[in-house]
């Protein structure tokens, strides 16, 4: 198959910076790296076609022949053309040459981290602590008026006796006799040398000789963490609370992860919540929905509140109530509305006087006694 433009292989145009050849070439490594594509002979091609393209454009005097002579002129100087093999060898030296000005090239392959730089001057990911969850359970009250609860739970915190170092009182560490104390190991794969994390000192570098006894050398301990949460007004069932830095310790000094807290409202007898409206029924009688009526009736804070019944009411009427719902999240002075739906009792069973007079009130207003059918739609938009 014809090889392609070393220009086009790095998708830049020919008068590009060193910059943007760099900025090109590490898209398409992460892109294709064999560590993230085990296997697939198409994707280690194509980072064997992009590392022959910058290896070659990223040397000035090898860029300056092939732009004047193409492939053959820079045959024979490790670069590309007739056959000739590539020397990749200054290219996989060192990843950390090649991305210096991107330094978060091993984030990409193996997670985010925060990297330090040692007194030997080798650059180090400080792993961070894992985030934890905590479910918390809240009465539908201190979902309005937002509260404050003391919880428990167990996380990674540094040891005490050895300050986090993992490392015995009098011990010390030394060199990993796996790595030399570079933290990486190399493997070869074809022409080319991939490095990893040294699995004997999980790419610190070091071991530890005297490992803390309380701790066993993690530096770490399980811990019984209280801290008070706060919970604000209005608060919706299922919000996460983000609590930076309340997770587990990171190893070695790394930083500590988040504590996610998921509420969970228990519901309330009587009301139900829409957003930051909320919704609950009431009883009336015959007489209050036919006369009309001033009712009280207790809000979300528990508080005295009217409700006036208009006079003619149909059983199943909305009434709303402004103001008098959730407070809006981050709003607390704004509020959403009480909606009351009336459900008219009738009585089952009745005095002698109050049949009477019954009686009467269905003589005077004449009732039909042959009803036509009420039409759906109007059902539809009660």
């Amino acid at each position: 198959m014809a090889k392609r433009d070393y220009y086009e292989v790095l998708g830049v145009p020919r008068g590009a910076s060193l910059d943007e050849i760099k900025k090109a070439y590490r898209k398409l490594a992460v892109q294709y790296h064999p560590d993230k594509n085990p296997g697939n002979k198409e994707a280690e091609e194509k980072f064997k076609e992009a590392t022959e393209a910058y290896e070659v454009l990223s040397d000035p005097k090898k860029r300056e022949t092939y732009d004047q002579f193409g492939f053959a002129g820079v045959e024979g100087m490790g670069g590309a053309g007739g056959g000739s093999p590539h020397d990749f060898s200054s290219v996989f030296r060192d990843f950390e040459d090649i991305f210096g000005d991107f330094s978060g090239i091993f984030d990409s392959f193996f997670g985010t981290g925060t990297r330090r730089r040692s007194g030997t001057g080798r650059t180090t990911t400080l792993q961070r602590g894992a985030d934890l969850r905590y479910d918390l359970e809240i009465d539908f009250k201190d979902a309005v008026n937002g509260t404050k609860v003391e919880i428990s739970y167990n996380r990674n915190a540094p040891c005490g006796i050895c300050g986090g170092t993992g490392v015995e009182l009098g011990g010390g560490r030394k060199t990993c006799p796996t790595c030399g104390g570079t933290g990486q190991i190399r493997r070869s794969s074809g022409f080319f040398s991939i490095a990893s994390s040294c699995p004997h000192c999980n790419g610190e570098g070091y071991i530890i000789d005297h490992p803390c006894k309380h701790c066993g050398g993690s530096g770490l301990l399980k811990k019984l963490q209280k801290i008070k949460v706060t919970i604000p007004p209005g608060i919706e069932d299922g919000k996460r609370i983000t609590i930076p830095g309340q997770g587990d310790a990171g190893p070695n000094g790394g930083p500590s992860g988040d504590l996610y807290v998921i509420i969970h409202v228990r519901p309330h007898e009587y009301f139900e919540r829409d957003g930051s409206d909320v919704y609950c029924a009431i009883p009336i009688s015959i007489t209050q929905a036919a006369l009309g009526a001033e009712l009280t009736i207790r809000n979300l804070e528990d508080k005295k509140i009217r409700l006036v019944i208009p006079p003619g009411t149909q059983n199943g009427k909305i009434l709303r109530l402004k103001g008098e719902g959730f407070p809006y999240p981050n709003q607390p002075n704004k509020k959403g509305d009480m909606y009351i739906k009336v459900f008219v009792q009738v009585p089952t069973r009745l005095s002698s006087r109050a049949k009477a007079l019954l009686r009467e009130l269905s003589e005077i207003e004449g009732e039909n006694t042959e009803p036509h059918p009420i039409p759906l739609s109007e059902l539809r938009n009660a």
